[in-house]
């Protein structure tokens, strides 16, 4: 970074030299890109001139050469990965440091030169942010910021103290200073065509405050973002950061008609420096370079499945050779002395050759611990089933009958305590199922082993004393119950418990038969465990072929490294060692651990003939040989490589030779062998003669592979698999080879499929599951015209391979590890070995990594996860990761969807200490895994996605009724409210005609009736209001407006109180004075930086004259506090209205007509837009009218109001209602539901309240809050049976779920389940649809998703996929006329049609009051035709997107009630890929993928969708939410997303009325105020 503020040529000669024989090194691979580092930094650190760290000012555009060199540490240039570098790493390394199963010297240099490719592609990937807090706990760095979620309309957007000082400190020293250069060093290269129509800004210097903007827009000046309009950079005017406090993104002009994406997609009004927009801007780049398929024409059919249909390639390669013949093993040779079953043979050495050694153990330091022989083994054994026979029940009771299964749970450190058990057993004619030592009750996998010991109907465990010692217990001492196991009786089977046979006693020993021997456990790829039953004759004839395959001798010595309980450690450790007396030296696992090469010297100490060994164990003895001096190896004729199957064993083996052909080994000697549980030995090379040619290798290419053909590969070297073969199949056995999905048909020769064996030597069935058992153990194969050939069952080994020259056998992976992306193979030790060759030494822990594939979107999506070592930085991380994505594209041509980096020693592990694959994954999808580092890659994986639609260009005119706008035969979506009727008394007409004569009306007829009771968070009323007294306070007010305010008539004046009846007076008082009042929510007293400024604004927007308010917000207002956010001495005169003197007006204004001014409305919309409406005095009317009508209010009637009352209907039903129609308002603040969370409830209850209106806010408080607590409040007597209608006053879609639930939850306490309803109002008209005392239930509707977003109604059944439920937005009000209108033609629709909602209605507002007073904008709002249709009636366009049903109910006049549906804010919308998401349906989506997800939000920036969740759980769950979110999205939306944000609790801003403000959301989001805790950019 040092050469920024440097000019080279200008340093000392010796300098330069230095320098450039650093660079020499760095490009030579002899030191790392870290040192290098260091020591240039160090060489320049007196020549940099004292900038304050500007080193990332003004960027060329050009890169200069010095560019170039820049050592800056880009995934692009990934430092030295030369193969000397890697093996200058190699030397240092510690034994056991990766898995190195997957080692290959050809394989690296594969990736190396994969990398180095894509090096000069120049890719940068953005990486993601977290926030420092995540993993360094640091208190300073964890300050979350204030929750505002009740505080104003403006809150949490304007979060600005901490994100000030975080944004210096970050674009100081944050890991991503890099990023901004190599987007700017990259975005020459993305698209030099800079048309914009706005010229080119990198002509004007920017200062260099702004280091991000300056890149940004360089970047911007060179990119075209698809279809949206680049930011405007050059209006720009460089501020400082927090300059947009005082103007929160408000009046942006409200123009509906301008291509809202164009709003959506500009950086409008953001200060462009911030740091994530760069990392946008980095992805879009990223983005645009082409995927790997092309994308091929889709069908365009809505009702067509959505997933794109993958056509053929048609150079994909074809299996060209014959059809394959069955392959025939040698004969199985016939012995004279064979015994007649495997007791048998025991029984034999036991009588004959008693002293002969059977089984050595050793300790944990590799020393041998005792030493069995045969005559004990036989006497132990003996013992055992005499036991278990005999002295577990009583004699008419036996616990075990032959046949019984039995648990075998025996360490591997013991094997000669599980010996005895097992040959027990057999003598005893039970059958053994060994199993693993459970560690714990949740164990990884532990229900699958219960579900293994179920089926197979297991109830009887053996152990040993030591081992049942150390099994988890209970309290009281007994064993816990592990997860899904059966009951469990537990028997010790140590020789002083078990009870010596009777004289008169025999075991049976039969001649071998077809009943079960043993059940061996095998894990499936979706995790089941299922045990394979091996039947006697099978486990007698599996023992006589592995002899003569093996040409096992009496009395050899063999060394076993694997487990003893199954598999090649059972088969030849265990029952083939007996059959040949041979001496079995076990070396377990906790041995090698602690010393690696003590199998080695074991060979060399009992001078072993036969070794059994993984390849892990060849490694560990390589890594471990430098301390032996004195070993020969010459004595081993056989070393039997169980895992030689796996395509990566043959580097192993050859660099075990390698290193130990010095020590006699003989090349001739490895023998690689193929084993499944279903077949047992499918194949083993046998030992080759002296001086014999080695077997020839495979060179297969990956390509061909995935595509399932054998091609030698020729071309690229990279992408080749080297594999060696597994020698012969078996005697006695017969092979072939079948296509590994579908009917089992017979490959062709070069074709790659499953491997089916035909054998007496084989498992017989899955014991106690026939279903699975015959698809697997009975497969007949067929031939290309589909008829079998033959009658013999072959039985599938779960390898993929094929037969080579001279009937040898090439495997080339398992079924479980086979994913299947697009169509094509993928084997998971392939991408295993990628990634390991991707140097992970600073990375991956121990070289711990799964692969597996997850079903996302309709295809398999492949995961890979890796512990990441405990000293890995970031940056080294994210560069890897980086790295292994490019590896794994360049070699195996396929996408990554994730790749997660979890802390070290986290994952799930097998009892053998490997990575429990299964559980891995499910712990992914659960969201369980934790990881500390995550890249999704959904963009450059998911290929299937269907073409976005293309909008059929739409004339106007009757003729459009063909073209869709109206389907025939459907009806046009209308509805109306009931009539207003004629109001008859002229007395009537002149007291309702103004709502201030109303008040003087009501004072002189009624004066002592009771309009208001205002209580407090006790329930206890601290002010009411008769109406005589409301009229009295107003005139005083009045009388101080006129003395003080020197005002003029028709001058706006600002109430700014606490809700309460003093805002209602003042609002009376403005009436009396002839001035314009307008209602505004006071500050918050602990937020005022948040909340002030919007206070602020609507003054000065209002052009307010004054404001009227109480004597503590005064104080605020003026306060030095205030004086931080806003300018405090400009407000207009402020007078208190406490202490007012007794003085009456001269006289009461009386508006000459209604249709003056009576109020204006403000409020911020969900978009962040701030307007005022104007209501006149005739709309207040008629209005007031209507909600008389609908709800039927008296006088003798009460309600309660539970709402903010200073806009919308909130404001109707607290401040007017109650003075038109004389009911009486009991007024419940919502703030001290905080207080007091039953304080709403029990006042519904006290007062029998009848009808009552509260917002969403308030029902999520009680519904959350109260949820519990239902059985406490019924015995304090609290009844809701009284409440007949609750209505919930919002602007958006009725939320379904939350109403449902507060119905549900309160149904005990008498609450009916059709009270609650939804009002709908708009900012045009404030009240259109309210739930009235007639009329029918609101009715709910399910519809199809999909076709919504096409704008399409389509009704489906509750239940189906895709479905969204809906409720009505109450009746519509009566004089209102509701239409359903195409927004872009402005023509009427059908009913099957979703399209804006127009209002035609005497309350409408009669404009919008801003400041521009943009005429033409009202026209279009408020007064606005029909292209064709009716185009006499004037329309209110309200914003809101809906449609109408007719339902089957009646309403009050008898006709069919049209309910009117209301799915969401038009301004909300998000276009994407041509289809019309709404948020909310999203963000539910969301919110139900993590348990952790409190709440979230969605909008898109430069198409690209962003996620912000809500994180409720701990930080360290905050990466699991991340895979989630983006498959739940694709799933269920077919969206890909662009960035999850991952935010604490009360991020996300909410309005008063519950209402997410999305888009001051995203402003700050981009704004880097947010102070996420994770930020992912998926790829």
């Amino acid at each position: 970074m040092a050469d920024r503020g440097v000019d080279l040529s200008a340093l000392p000669k010796e300098v330069r030299d230095q320098l450039a024989e650093l660079d020499l090194e760095l490009s030579e691979g002899d030191i790392t890109q870290k040192g290098y580092e260091k020591k240039r930094a160090k060489l320049l650190a007196s020549y940099i001139p004292l900038l304050p760290k500007a080193d990332l000012s003004l960027p060329d555009v050009q890169p200069s050469p010095s560019h170039s060199a820049d050592p800056s540490p880009s995934p692009e240039a990934p430092g030295p990965s030369t193969s000397s570098a890697s093996r200058h790493h190699r030397a240092h390394r510690s034994g056991g440091a990766r898995d190195e199963r997957y080692r290959s010297d050809i394989h690296t240099e594969a990736v190396q030169a994969a990398l180095a490719k894509h090096r000069e592609e120049k890719m940068a990937l953005p990486m993601p942010t977290k926030r420092r807090s995540y993993f360094v706990q640091s208190p300073i760095d964890n300050c979350t910021p204030p929750d505002t979620s009740s505080a104003s309309e403006d809150e949490g957007s304007l979060r600005r103290k901490a994100a000030l000082s975080a944004v210096l400190a970050q674009t100081l020293q944050s890991p991503d200073y890099w990023i901004n250069r190599s987007v700017q060093s990259s975005s020459t290269s993305s698209s030099a065509s800079s048309t914009l129509s706005h010229g080119e800004p990198k002509a004007q210097p920017l200062p260099q405050l702004q280091p991000g903007a300056s890149v940004l827009a360089d970047v911007l000046a060179h990119t075209r973002i698809e279809n949206s309009v680049p930011p405007d950079v050059t209006s720009s005017t460089p501020q400082e950061r927090g300059s947009r406090v005082d103007l929160p993104p408000a009046i942006r002009g409200m123009s509906r008609g301008q291509s809202r994406s164009s709003m959506l997609d500009t950086a409008d009004g953001v200060p462009v420096s911030s740091r994530v927009s760069t990392k946008i801007q980095q992805l879009l780049n990223t983005l645009k370079r082409p995927k790997r398929p092309p994308l091929s024409e889709f069908f365009l059919d809505d009702t067509e499945e959505i997933v794109e249909v993958p056509r053929p390639d048609p150079n994909t390669p074809k299996p060209e050779g014959r059809q394959i013949i069955p392959v025939k093993g040698e004969p199985l040779g016939v012995v004279s002395n064979w015994p007649p079953a495997l007791q048998a043979a025991l029984a034999r050495w036991g009588a004959t050759q008693a002293k002969s050694p059977a089984l050595t153990a050793l300790d944990i330091t590799g020393k041998p611990l005792y030493t069995l022989t045969y005559g004990k083994l036989w006497s132990r054994s003996l013992k055992l089933a005499y036991t278990l026979l005999n002295k577990l029940g009583t004699k008419t009771e036996p616990v075990l009958q032959p046949g019984d299964r039995v648990a075998l749970v025996y360490p591997n450190s013991d094997p000669g305590m599980f010996w005895v058990a097992f040959y027990g057993c057999l003598l005893a004619e039970v059958i053994p199922v060994p199993i693993e030592v459970p560690l714990s009750r949740q164990d990884a996998g532990s229900q699958q082993i219960g579900f293994l010991l179920g089926s197979c109907g297991v109830s009887l465990a053996l152990t040993s004393e030591v081992c049942l010692k150390g099994l988890p217990k209970t309290q009281n001492g007994e064993i816990v119950q592990f997860k899904g196991w059966p009951r469990m009786r537990w028997v010790v089977t140590d020789t002083k418990y078990l009870t010596k046979p009777s004289k008169d006693w025999q075991p049976h020993i039969p001649t071998a038969n077809t009943d079960t021997a043993y059940i061996e456990y095998k894990a499936s790829k979706e995790g089941t465990v299922m045990g394979v039953a091996v039947s006697k004759i099978a486990m007698l004839t599996h023992c006589q072929a592995l002899t003569q395959a093996c040409n096992y001798c009496e009395g050899e010595t063999l060394v076993n490294v694997l487990d003893c309980k199954k598999d090649m450690g059972l088969w030849h450790g265990v029952l083939t060692s007996v059959m040949n007396r041979i001496h079995t030296i076990a070396v377990p696992y906790a041995v090698m651990k602690a010393c690696p090469m003590s199998w080695v010297q074991r060979v060399h100490t009992h001078k072993a003939r036969v070794a059994l060994v993984k390849c892990r164990d060849l490694h560990w003895a390589m890594m471990a040989h430098k301390d032996q001096k004195d070993i020969n190896l010459s004595s081993i004729r056989m070393l039997i490589v169980a895992d030689g199957a796996n395509p990566w064993s043959v580097s192993s083996c050859d660099a075990f030779l390698n290193v130990f052909q010095s020590y006699g080994l003989r090349p001739e000697v490895i023998c690689p062998c193929a084993t499944s549980p279903e077949a047992l030995t499918v194949a083993i090379r046998r030992p080759g003669a002296r001086g014999a040619p080695l077997p020839a290798r495979a060179i297969l290419s990956m390509g061909g592979l995935s595509h399932g053909v054998i091609r030698v590969n020729t071309e690229d070297k990279n992408s080749a698999l080297t594999v060696q073969d597994v020698g012969h199949i078996m005697p006695g056995a017969l092979m072939c080879i079948v296509k590994p999905d579908g009917p089992p048909q017979l490959c062709k020769t070069d074709e790659i499929g499953e491997i089916v064996i035909n054998s007496r030597a084989g498992g017989t069935m899955y014991y106690g599951l026939p279903g699975v058992t015959k698809n697997t153990f009975e497969v007949i194969p067929v031939n290309q015209a589909g008829a079998p050939i033959g009658e013999i069952p072959f039985a599938r080994t779960g390898l993929l391979g094929f037969v080579g020259p001279g009937s040898l056998v090439f495997v080339v992976g398992k079924i479980e590890g086979l994913l299947m992306v697009s169509g094509r193979r993928h084997n998971a030790d392939d991408l295993v070995a990628t990634a390991l060759a991707v140097e992970p030494v600073k990375t991956v822990y121990r070289g711990r990594i799964a692969v597996f594939s997850v079903t996302v979107f309709y295809d398999e999506r492949i995961v890979i996860v890796a512990e990441q070592r405990p000293d890995a930085s970031e940056e080294d991380s994210f560069q890897w990761m980086s790295r292994v994505l490019q590896a794994i594209d360049s070699i195996h041509q396929v996408g990554l969807y994730c790749l997660a980096l979890v802390p070290a020693n986290t994952l799930p592990k097998t009892p053998l200490g490997g990575i429990h694959i299964c559980e891995t994954k499910q712990s992914f999808l659960d969201g369980n895994l934790h990881p500390c580092n995550i890249l999704m890659c959904p963009h450059t994986c998911v290929t299937n996605m269907p073409k976005p639609r293309q909008k059929q260009p739409v004339d106007v005119g009757p003729a459009s009724m063909l073209v869709g706008n109206l389907v025939a035969g459907k009806r046009i979506a209308q509805a109306t409210g009931r009539e207003l009727g004629v109001v008859e008394d002229q007395d009537l007409i002149r007291k309702h005609q103004f709502l201030s004569e109303a008040l003087q009306w009501r004072a002189q007829t009624d004066p002592d009736h009771v309009l208001y009771v205002l209580l407090n968070s006790k329930g206890v009323p601290v002010c009411t209001a008769t109406c005589a007294q409301l009229h009295k306070r107003a005139e005083k007010i009045t009388a101080t407006l006129m003395e003080k305010g020197g005002l003029n008539t028709g001058d706006n004046v600002v109430l700014l109180y606490p809700p309460g009846i003093d805002l209602i007076a003042a609002f009376y008082g403005c009436l009396y004075a002839g001035v314009i009042p307008v209602t505004v929510r006071p500050p918050h007293p602990q937020n005022l930086a948040a909340t002030l400024p919007t206070v602020r604004m609507i003054i000065d927007v209002s052009k307010a004259a004054c404001i009227l308010t109480t004597q503590p917000l005064m104080r605020i207002l003026r306060s030095r506090e205030a004086a931080a956010s806003v300018n405090v001495k400009t407000w207009p005169t402020i007078i208190d209205t406490d202490d007012l003197p007794r003085k009456r007006p001269p006289n009461i204004y009386k508006p000459p007509t209604a249709e003056m001014l009576a109020y204006l409305d403000f409020s911020v919309s969900t978009t962040g837009m701030l307007t005022g409406v104007k209501m006149s005095h005739a709309a207040v009317s008629t209005l007031c009218r209507s909600i008389k009508l609908q709800c039927e209010l008296y006088s003798s009637r009460q309600i309660a109001i539970c709402l903010d009352p200073y806009c919308g209907l909130g404001f109707v039903l607290w401040c007017l209602s109650s003075v038109y129609s004389g009911h009486q308002s009991i007024l419940i603040p919502p703030l001290e539901l905080e207080t007091s969370l039953p304080l709403w409830l029990s006042t519904l209850s006290q007062y029998k309240i009848r009808d009552t209106f509260c917002s969403y806010s308030v029902m999520e408080l009680c519904t959350k809050g109260l949820g519990t607590q239902t059985e406490v409040l019924k015995t304090r007597g609290l009844n809701l049976s009284c409440v007949r209608s609750c209505v919930v006053v919002a602007e958006e879609r009725p939320r379904l779920a939350l109403s449902q639930s507060f119905s549900k939850l309160f149904k005990d306490l008498g609450l009916s389940p059709r009270a609650v309803s939804t009002a709908f109002g708009s900012r045009v008209n404030l009240a259109i649809g309210l739930q009235g005392t007639s009329g029918p239930d609101p009715s709910t509707v399910y519809v199809d998703m999909k076709s919504l977003r096409h704008d399409r109604v389509r009704l489906v059944e509750k239940g189906a996929p895709q479905s969204l439920p809906l409720m009505e937005s109450g009746t519509i009000l009566p004089g209102v006329r509701v239409i359903i209108v195409n927004p872009e033609t402005r023509g009427p629709l059908g009913d099957s049609h979703l399209g804006e909602i127009w209002v035609n209605s005497p309350h409408s507002a009669s404009g919008y009051y801003t400041i521009y007073g943009e005429e033409s904008l009202q026209a279009d709002h408020f007064n606005t035709k029909l292209s064709f249709g009716d185009p006499q009636t004037l329309w209110a366009r309200t914003g809101y997107l809906g449609f109408i049903k007719r339902t089957e109910l009646l309403d009050a006049s008898g006709d069919r009630h049209d309910a009117l549906f209301v799915v969401g804010s038009l301004d909300e919308t998000l276009e994407l890929r041509g289809l019309r998401y709404h948020p909310i349906d999203i963000e539910t989506s969301v919110s139900r993928a993590h348990r952790s997800i409190a709440e979230s939000a969605v909008f898109t920036w430069t198409n690209l969708l962003v996620v912000v969740a809500e994180l409720s759980g701990s930080e360290q769950e905050a990466l699991d939410l991340v895979p989630l979110v983006t498959n739940v999205v694709l799933e269920e939306h077919h969206l890909i997303v662009g960035v999850v944000v991952i935010v604490d609790p009360g991020v996300i801003p909410i309005n008063s009325r519950g209402e997410k403000q999305r888009m001051h959301l995203r402003d700050s989001f981009l704004a880097d105020q947010l102070d996420p805790i994770y930020v992912a950019y998926n790829m």
